[in-house]
């Protein structure tokens, strides 16, 4: 893919593939690609050129609608109830029983206190749960998440986390960028790591790892004053 903004080459043939039950782990400092790529995935944002593909298949609009996306910015409508919201999403992807695929994510997510209060009253980690379940409530073959653990406390985290490990282990394809590395470290199968617009690394964190620089981290315990005397 390649992308440019004016003078900025946003994206300089960034490639990546996704294997289905892989989590993979999108890497990288703010305006690297990352939300331009997911965007390009998901048409919101066009490409100069490069082509996105899904099971060998041109990523058309057909297909985005099988495609559970979250971005990095909400996009909820903030007046509109939880249960009511999810199940709208579920009805726009052609969800047969929009109302029960509904209740289904507002329990697995925790919501069932907020199924009924506007979205705009919820903290930022809930309206974050409410965002994944939109993702989710079409039940995808495939997950695109833009920073989907920004906000979230500890408890949310372990919750998002481990639906993110069932959909893989049910053989969906999950796509998450994040700037929480220990997160990627134990969820990923592999990780991309992109720099100004290119993909420098691929693999596993153990490949990473080997093939980067090794690090010391010294930590030093307190010292009273005069400890090096004598």
């Amino acid at each position: 893919l390649h992308k440019t903004f004016g003078t900025r080459h946003a994206l300089n043939g960034v490639s990546l593939s996704v294997q289905p039950g892989e989590v993979y782990g999108f890497v990288g400092a703010n305006g690297a690609g990352k939300t331009t790529t997911m965007r390009i995935v998901m048409g919101a944002t066009e490409a100069d050129s490069g082509t996105v593909r899904w099971l060998g298949k041109p990523v058309d609009l057909a297909v985005r609608r099988t495609i559970g996306y979250m971005p990095e910015e909400r996009g909820l409508y903030p007046r509109m109830k939880v249960r009511n919201q999810l199940r709208y999403f579920a009805q726009l992807h052609g969800v047969a029983n929009a109302g029960a695929a509904a209740d289904t994510w507002i329990d697995r997510l925790g919501l069932e206190q907020y199924a009924d209060d506007d979205v705009i009253k919820l903290s930022l980690g809930n309206q974050q749960r409410v965002q994944l379940a939109t993702a989710l409530v079409l039940d995808p073959d495939l997950l695109v998440l833009d920073e989907p653990f920004s906000g979230l406390d500890p408890v949310a985290v372990d919750v998002m986390s481990e639906v993110l490990l069932e959909r893989a282990k049910a053989g969906n394809s999950v796509v998450f960028s994040s700037h929480q590395l220990d997160l990627v470290e134990r969820l990923c199968d592999r990780v991309g790591i992109i720099r100004d617009g290119s993909m420098v690394e691929q693999g596993t964190v153990d490949q990473l790892r080997q093939r980067g620089p090794r690090r010391l981290r010294l930590v030093a315990p307190d010292l009273s004053p005069g400890w090096a005397d004598g």
